[in-house]
């Protein structure tokens, strides 16, 4: 049996060349994936353990839990510390380490790298081994700083170039006193790195006189552990914490494979969605190649091959073509994995150097799944083929589907879809996460469903293009009845079609009506004509607002500051507005009371007074970060959207009780001018402000750009990964049409001799392969509808503003794309069936 297994193999490899690049695509997804995170996990590690070679055990400060009615203070890190440490029996030497956001303007004034990744930090002394200057000497006092080497490069500044620079708003204009070299890991990533004095970066970033961490380096002879107890002795357990750097390296190490996990899991989610996809191929084609070879697989039987037997020569076939299409996928994934690792170095992003990593698990993973996953969809088929009579197939008797299994099949995908369905209603009325899970699983069910009674869906849905195919004469009649000779063969090669349509048009859907929302928010929510923030969201200076107070045509402005206070025993997060003028910057409908801020007056929104018992003229006492307390009272209970939630306070209490941090920082700022938001409004602002690249001054259009931005940016990374289940399901399209051809010479051989010309061959084999791919176009966009609307159902419940807006130009082009489909996959089966020898075709069985 496992020789017959080859010799069939073999015999069809033309029928199974669709089949192993089907698996080979997904297979390849997977590897590639595997093999692209694992590289650049690896290299971001060793790129890390370098960055700490110069501290053998790091002082940071520990956490001081929220008790009664008291925040919890983080403990700074005093010079005081910072000489004990340098003094414990063991220590070589110990630095003070400050860092913070610093943005840089490259020579045409744009900011340089990602405002998430600019970053500043302090040059310890004149000679500071973490950063070995490269040209140039120390940076010392206000005047001057130090450049990474690589955004020196990026930005053509070289020293003794005046550099334009930003902290928390204020431009600052010091000169390049030197270049250095780092293996920083931001940096690496394409990041930026600015280097000032201790002094100067500690009063820029708002920790005079302290440190974010004390670096000790260990003596000779001394290890990590023995340095790390000397420390643990000589310095306060309960405000400081010791870590050695084998521990930093490895906790960084962790953070890194949890970042990669999260890349990792969402490529392997639109791999498995490819060889989904690609089951229904291999399913159909040896459901197909069983058919063939009925009389064979009778013969088989009737010379005393068990059932066992049969099923087990069709598994033997699936095997060998599931290992031929890991083993390509795999050498195909390996090219994948090291053409991602340099597309991220085209797109900017410097990735460390390091070798390319290819695991045993990986190469482990690619031959498992590529041969289970054939296996598997290979054994229905195999099973159905041990089934068939021997005496029914000598007699060229196929064996046809019963009333009994269409009635089982129907009543099961009936059962599924009504399952899903209401598993899906039923999750629309659940709030935020509680209801992700369930919708998940009705999703699940509601596609099984389908794809289950997609046979049945497929008659009455194509006999609806009937009208549309006689315009084709002959050759459209012949189409449709073809489509649906064999329905089941046409339910799996819709439905990988089908699937793919889905998942695009439901993300297209959340996304246009996410955006919408966005759009109402901005409109109704926001009075403000401009809303004043840093572009990486770090908290502004104080004296960004001063100066913007002094602007000509600025009418009312308002600072939005963050805190935290102690209510009941629990923390609660809240919001400081300038109370006086708060009204005017936004439009918050309010349910009961009156929008009031100031003094010891609050407004909060419908879920917090749910949640506390409150209403309008409701007192509580809040614990302030300072040890004190205060009574408040609910002016009123408004309706929070995604800008403005929780409690709102004004900014004098988070002044008079909060920490100096609290004081200096404003997340952003509300701006109203008389003149409304025009060019020469935002110009008048930006210069004001220094031009600062930093700062990102957005009226109510810019926020919603922004966000669409973002939608698209992630809708087109969506769309290219959801590319290969469709060139899979294309392939579906080809292999079925190409077999079906195969299966059909003898009728398209007499079709040929009564007439029916190449063309009209052509044409029916287009028409057919057409109507397919629109009939899994039809399914998959109406459930991708469904999904859309459901998804936004569910997010309504936390986005008030949120509309449901259907796309209807996508959709209408998500159609084309499935027709356009249906005519390209049909490109070469048509031509080989128009090319059939006639005579031939008619003697073929």
């Amino acid at each position: 049996m496992f020789r017959t297994a080859l010799r069939n193999v073999l015999a069809h490899k033309a029928r199974l060349l669709m089949t192993v690049l089907a698996v080979m695509l997904g297979v390849a997804f997977v590897s590639g994936t595997l093999v692209f995170t694992n590289t650049l996990s690896n290299a971001l590690q060793n790129s890390s353990a370098k960055g700490f070679d110069q501290v053998d055990v790091a002082v940071q400060p520990g956490y001081q839990e929220d008790v009664g009615d008291k925040i919890g203070k983080t403990p700074e890190l005093t010079q005081a510390l910072l000489d004990r440490s340098a003094k414990v029996p063991g220590a070589a030497s110990a630095i003070g380490v400050v860092t913070g956001f610093t943005a840089i303007a490259d020579k045409d004034g744009k900011l340089v790298g990602g405002g998430f990744q600019s970053q500043g930090g302090n040059y310890w002394g004149t000679k500071d081994a973490r950063y070995p200057l490269k040209d140039g000497v120390a940076p010392k006092g206000a005047g001057q700083v130090a450049l990474d080497a690589r955004t020196a490069e990026r930005a053509g500044y070289k020293v003794g170039d005046t550099v334009r620079l930003s902290v928390d708003g204020p431009v600052l204009s010091p000169t390049v006193s030197g270049i250095f070299t780092t293996d920083d890991g931001n940096v690496t990533a394409g990041g930026s790195l600015a280097l000032f004095d201790t002094a100067t970066a500690q009063k820029l970033f708002g920790k005079q006189g302290t440190y974010d961490e004390i670096d000790v380096k260990a003596a000779a002879g001394t290890s990590q552990s023995a340095l790390k107890a000397a420390l643990d002795k000589a310095l306060p357990r309960d405000t400081v914490e010791t870590t050695t750097r084998a521990q930093l390296a490895g906790d960084q190490a962790e953070i890194i494979a949890a970042s990669m996990s999260g890349l990792k899991q969402g490529l392997l989610v639109f791999a498995g969605i490819a060889l989904f996809v690609g089951t229904f191929i291999i399913a159909n084609t040896f459901t197909m190649l069983v058919a063939q070879r009925t009389k064979e697989l009778a013969l088989m039987r009737a010379v005393g091959a068990s059932r066992r037997q049969v099923t087990r020569s069709v598994l033997i076939e699936a095997f060998v073509v599931g290992a031929v299409a890991a083993v390509t996928g795999l050498v195909a994934g390996i090219g994948i994995g090291a053409g991602l690792k340099a597309l991220l170095g085209t797109l900017g992003a410097t990735v460390p150097d390091g070798p390319l990593i290819v695991t045993p698990g990986t190469v482990g993973a690619a031959l498992a799944v590529g041969i289970l996953i054939t296996m598997l969809a290979a054994w229905l088929p195999g099973r159905r083929a041990a089934k068939i009579p021997p005496v029914a197939a000598m007699s060229s008797v196929h064996a046809t589907a019963t009333t009994k299994s269409l009635v089982l099949r129907n009543t099961l995908g009936a059962l599924f879809s009504g399952a899903g369905v209401a598993v899906v209603l039923a999750a629309t009325t659940m709030s935020g996460s509680d209801g992700q899970a369930p919708m998940g699983i009705g999703a699940g069910l509601l596609i099984i469903g389908v794809f289950i009674l997609t046979p049945l869906l497929s008659r009455p849905l194509i006999a609806a293009a009937a009208p549309l195919m006689r315009v084709f004469g002959v050759a459209g009649k012949l189409a449709r009845q073809n489509s649906v000779r064999n329905p089941r063969r046409t339910a799996a090669t819709a439905s990988a079609l089908m699937i793919g349509l889905t998942l695009i048009t439901g993300m297209t859907v959340m996304a246009g009506s996410l955006q919408k929302s966005i759009d109402k928010m901005a409109t109704s929510a926001i009075r403000a004509d401009y809303v004043v923030k840093l572009a990486n969201g770090n908290d502004l200076s104080p004296d960004v607002a001063r100066t913007l107070a002094k602007t000509p045509g600025v009418t009312a402005l308002s600072s939005t500051r963050r805190a935290s206070v102690r209510i009941d025993r629990t923390t609660e997060s809240v919001t400081g507005v300038t109370g006086s003028t708060i009204g005017e910057l936004t439009r918050l409908p309010v349910d009961e009371g009156t929008f009031k801020v100031g003094g010891a007056q609050v407004v909060v929104d419908e879920r917090t007074a749910k949640y506390r018992n409150w209403k309008a003229g409701s007192t509580f006492t809040a614990g302030y970060q300072d040890g004190r307390k205060q009574q408040l009272t609910v002016s009123g209970v408004y309706q929070s959207n995604e800008m403005f939630y929780g409690i709102i306070l004004d900014n004098t209490l988070i002044a008079a009780h909060g920490t100096d941090a609290d004081r200096l920082s404003d997340a952003q700022i509300m701006v109203k001018t008389s003149g409304g938001a025009t060019g020469a409004t935002k110009d008048r602002l930006e210069k004001a402000l220094g031009s600062n690249p930093a700062i990102k001054i957005q009226d109510k259009k810019d926020v919603s750009n922004e966000t669409a931005q973002d939608l698209t940016l992630m809708l087109n990374m969506l769309y290219g990964l959801l590319a290969m289940a469709i060139l899979v399901a294309v392939l579906g399209v080809i292999n079925t049409l190409a077999m079906s051809v195969f299966e059909r010479s003898q009728e398209i051989g007499m079709l040929r001799a009564i007439g029916l010309d190449r063309k009209g061959i052509k044409r029916m084999v287009r028409l057919e392969s057409l109507v397919i791919s629109l009939f899994g176009g039809v399914l998959g966009i109406g459930l991708g509808v469904f999904f859309g609307w459901a998804a936004g159902e569910l997010m309504g419940t936390s986005l008030p503003t949120y509309e449901l807006v259907l796309p209807w130009a996508r959709m209408a082009l998500f159609l084309l794309l499935a027709a356009t489909v249906g005519v390209l996959a049909a490109l070469w089966p048509a031509r080989r069936a128009a090319r059939l020898n006639m005579l031939t075709a008619i003697k073929a069985e």
